[in-house]
């Protein structure tokens, strides 16, 4: 057995900086509004069975015989109306949260390693992971930016790294941000976002808490993802002083025929404005940065319905983005969740233990 290549590519490397990883990611995106690209996209989206729970025998041949060859052009068409120069909003997005992540973190000396992969497309989990392990992470913290938890999102990256890392013969000691939906100052940032928009332009008669939906049998199976956004939509109209009845949680992006957590968004938009709601203010909280559920959704399409249904005035609020108050509170959730790591050893003391490991292994007959 020769462990000279193992010290080499662990610890002889010129731009070694720190042993501890952070692992950013996200849901993912096509890399073009295209029904080519959207089709492979959904196609491994929509094959992951944490997203649907369904007989896979069945759930294939419903994706291969019916969505695939229909959804992807209708889709690729939403994605065309909100498509930057650059690219897919959602990526934009993402990399300058971990950017500003990662410049967040050296400014208060903590040199981590933030590497942004996505469960699905690309960049992958696999090489995001890549990326850290040839930076010579030994410490990796996995930071799904999903604030209320559920299996088909923070539980389904759960299977994808673990995946990874199966191949792996010596994994990083491991930890992981299964939510933040009460963190402060996650709640905090929502609030002061809120805030700024009303400032800005006014405050309607209504606002309204939108996150992502999900089949009502995944709650029935004892999916927390129902209770964490009440309590995310709560504890902020908590922060913002609203009086009740001026605010309500719903839920959008269904799929499919069966029933979904209620109210629906599009459904409750339209209720209120024939009831004689005129202004209403729309956040999505569940949605760390903006994408084609946010800007197209629930900024363009439901905006329309509003107010061809008798609203008047329907202004939706950005996501938090690379906001400077949720990057703050993205890093005081990593500070929070390494403690007990130590900061990273300097190159030159990390050098020494490995070369001192690599003469024991030989002096015990590595080599024979």
């Amino acid at each position: 057995m020769d462990f000279k290549g193992h010290l080499d590519y662990r610890h002889d490397r010129s731009s070694f900086s720190s042993s501890t990883g952070i692992l950013v990611t996200s849901l993912g995106t096509p890399e073009a509004p295209t029904a080519f690209a959207v089709r492979r996209f959904l196609a491994e989206f929509l094959s992951d069975p944490r997203v649907v729970e369904m007989s896979r025998p069945l759930w294939w041949f419903i994706l291969h015989s019916i969505v695939l060859p229909i959804r992807p052009f209708p889709v690729a068409r939403l994605y065309q109306s909100i498509w930057q120069p650059e690219g897919s909003p959602l990526l934009i997005f993402a990399r300058r949260v971990g950017q500003s992540l990662q410049n967040e973190l050296n400014h208060r000396g903590q040199p981590m390693k933030v590497s942004l992969g996505m469960r699905y497309g690309s960049p992958s989990i696999t090489q995001a992971l890549e990326e850290l392990r040839q930076a010579g992470v030994e410490r990796l913290l996995v930071f799904p930016l999903y604030p209320q938890y559920s299996g088909s999102t923070t539980g389904s990256t759960f299977d994808a790294i673990a995946k990874v890392l199966s191949t792996w013969r010596w994994i990083p000691e491991l930890r992981m941000i299964t939510h933040y939906h009460d963190h402060p100052g996650y709640l905090q940032a929502l609030a002061e976002s809120i805030r700024r928009s009303w400032q800005d332009i006014g405050r309607g008669e209504r606002l309204l808490f939108s996150f992502h939906g999900l089949p009502k049998r995944y709650l029935l199976a004892g999916d927390p993802y129902h209770c964490f956004c009440h309590k995310t939509a709560r504890l902020v109209a908590d922060q913002l002083g609203l009086e009740e009845g001026s605010w309500q949680v719903a839920f959008q992006s269904r799929f499919g025929r069966e029933e979904w957590l209620k109210p629906y968004a599009d459904h409750l938009l339209r209720e209120w404005a024939k009831t004689g709601v005129k202004r209403v203010d729309v956040v999505c909280p569940g949605f760390a940065v903006d994408c084609l559920e946010t800007l197209e959704e629930m900024a363009q399409r439901n905006r329309e319905l509003f107010l061809r249904a008798g609203g008047e005035e329907y202004r939706y609020i950005s996501a938090l983005n690379d906001n400077p108050s949720h990057i703050c509170a993205l890093a005081d959730l990593i500070e929070q969740h390494t403690q007990g790591w130590a900061n990273a050893d300097s190159k030159e003391s990390i050098m020494e233990a490995a070369k001192m490991s690599y003469q024991r292994a030989i002096a015990f007959g590595a080599n024979n």
